[in-house]
C-alpha cells in the first residue's frame, strides 16, 4: 500500500473502502481541514521535475528497467481523464451534489481533487491541467496521452437527463488541449449515440482527423446492443472510427441503475458491424448477465470480456485496455490471468485511467509484494516513485508486475501504439 506508515496502523484498506460505501463516516470526513483526504487522495510529497535529480539510485533504475524494449515515440496511454467544473472552461461541469452538501459524491469529487493537486477550486480547471502537463512533461521518454473529453447522460428519445450527468467535458475542449500540447496529448471524443445530432457530430470530428469516441455506458445511460445505435456504428466503420468503451461494473461516478449496460457482451453489435472496440479495464469488475447463456444466470464480467477475445470471429476487432487494473478491488485474478494469456498481449493496451492511479489509497503496494507481484525492493522504489509522480509511477509499476508463479510479465507491445488500431 502506497499510503504512508501511520495511516497503514489504522487500517487505510477498511477506511478506503468505508469512504465509497458508507455514509455516517461522510459526516465527519467533510468536517475535515482536508489532511485526511489527502492522505487518502493526493498523497504525494515531491515535485514530478525533481526526480531526475532527487530520486535514489534504485528509484531510477527501476525506471530503467521499465523503458527497455519501449520505444518512447511510440508510447501511448489511451485512458487519461480531463476533468472541468467550468471556472474557465465553456459549458463543463460537475453534478451539483459533487460541490455542496453531505454525499457520498462529494467525498469522491474531493478525493479526486485532491488526486489532481487542485489547491483552489476557483481555479480548479486550469490547476487540473497545469498538474496532468507537469506529469506528463516530466518524464524524459513520455509517448502519447490519449485526454478523454465525457459526453452528458440522455434518455432514449434523445434528450439530455441532467439528474443522470454525473459530468460533462466538451469535446471542443479535449481538441483544443490536444493542438494546444500536441507533444503530449491526443483527443478522444465522446458523442452519444442517442443525440439528436450524433451522426453530425461524429463527421465533424472525423473530418478534424479524431479517430477515437468514448463511452461509458453504466454512466452515460448507453445500450451498445440497441438496434437504434446501429446508424452511429455503421458511420464510425465508414469513417475508420475505434470505440473505447467501458465495460464491467462502474464504481467512480454513480451509476447504479444502468450497471447491466456495461456488460461486455453487449458489445456483440458493434463488433459484429466491424467497428473495432477497446473494452476499458478488461471488464475486470463486477457480475454480469451471461447473455448468451439460455438461463438467467450472472457470471464475472471479466470472464465475458475473455469469451470476445477468444472468439475467432472478433480477433482484430477487440481489444482489451489495462487500466485500473492494479487497483485493489479488481485485483488478483484478472490481472494474473492476463499476465499468463500473452497469446492475448498483441491485443492489449495501457491505460493509467488518471487521476485514478493518483488516490493513494487504490493501490496498494504491501499487498501486491506480500502476494509475489513485485519484490519488497521493487515496493520501496515504485512508493517512492508515486511521491514524485504518480502518472509514472502507474507505467513503472505495469512493466514491474510479474505473475506469481510463472514470472511472466505483460509483453512491451502492451504500452505501445498497436498496429491493429492503425
Amino acid at each position: 500500500m502506497i499510503v504512508k506508515t501511520s495511516l497503514e496502523r489504522i487500517g487505510a484498506m477498511k477506511i478506503a473502502l468505508s469512504l465509497w460505501r458508507s455514509l455516517p463516516l461522510l459526516l465527519g470526513l467533510l468536517g475535515l481541514p482536508g489532511c485526511l483526504i489527502d492522505r487518502i487522495g493526493g498523497a504525494f510529497t515531491k515535485q514530478p521535475d525533481e526526480l531526475e535529480r532527487s530520486s535514489s539510485g534504485a528509484a531510477r533504475k527501476l525506471i530503467e528497467e521499465a523503458y527497455q524494449a519501449i520505444d518512447p515515440t511510440r508510447l501511448v496511454d489511451f485512458h487519461v481523464h480531463v476533468i472541468a467544473i467550468g471556472s474557465s472552461v465553456k459549458e463543463a461541469f460537475v453534478h451539483p451534489k459533487m460541490r455542496s452538501g453531505v454525499n457520498l459524491e462529494r467525498l469522491k469529487f474531493l478525493i479526486y481533487a485532491s488526486a489532481a493537486d487542485i489547491k483552489n477550486f476557483d481555479h480548479a480547471d486550469d490547476e487540473y491541467v497545469a498538474r496532468l502537463v507537469r506529469l506528463c512533461q516530466s518524464a524524459k521518454r513520455r509517448g502519447k496521452y490519449r485526454i478523454l473529453a465525457f459526453d452528458k447522460h440522455h434518455r432514449p428519445d434523445g434528450s439530455v437527463d441532467l439528474a443522470k450527468t454525473n459530468f460533462y467535458v466538451p469535446n471542443r475542449y479535449v481538441a483544443e488541449l490536444a493542438q494546444r500540447h500536441a507533444d503530449i496529448f491526443l483527443p478522444v471524443i465522446s458523442v452519444h449515440p442517442y443525440r439528436p445530432d450524433a451522426l453530425s457530430e461524429l463527421e465533424m470530428w472525423a473530418d478534424a482527423g479524431v479517430r477515437y469516441v468514448k463511452w461509458l455506458p453504466n454512466a452515460m445511460g448507453i445500450d451498445p446492443a440497441s438496434a437504434a445505435v446501429e446508424p452511429f456504428y455503421r458511420k464510425m466503420k465508414q469513417r475508420n472510427m475505434i470505440l473505447l468503451s467501458h465495460a464491467g461494473e462502474e464504481q467512480a461516478v454513480e451509476a447504479a441503475e444502468d450497471q447491466r449496460l456495461g456488460n461486455p457482451l453487449r458489445l456483440r453489435r458493434p463488433l459484429d458491424l466491424g467497428v473495432r472496440v477497446v473494452v476499458a479495464h478488461a471488464a475486470s469488475l463486477g457480475s454480469c448477465d451471461d447473455l448468451d447463456s439460455g438461463a438467467a444466470k450472472k457470471t464475472d464480467c471479466f470472464a465475458l470480456f475473455l469469451r470476445l477475445m477468444d472468439e475467432p470471429k472478433y480477433r482484430g476487432l477487440v481489444f482489451g485496455e489495462i487500466s485500473a487494473m492494479l487497483q485493489f478491488n479488481r485485483m488478483p485474478v484478472p490481472f494474473s490471468t492476463l499476465l499468463k494469456r500473452q497469446d492475448l498481449h498483441p491485443r492489449l493496451v495501457n491505460g493509467s485511467d488518471y487521476p485514478l492511479p493518483a488516490i493513494n489509497a487504490l493501490i496498494h503496494t504491501r499487498s501486491l509484494a506480500n502476494h509475489g507481484f513485485i519484490s519488497a525492493e521493487e515496493r520501496r522504489a515504485l512508493n517512492e516513485i508515486y511521491d514524485y509522480n504518480p502518472l509514472l509511477f502507474d507505467f513503472v509499476l505495469k512493466r514491474t508486475v510479474r505473475h506469481p508463479a510463472t514470472k511472466q510479465k505483460l509483453a512491451p507491445s502492451v504500452f505501445m501504439d498497436n498496429p491493429g488500431l492503425q
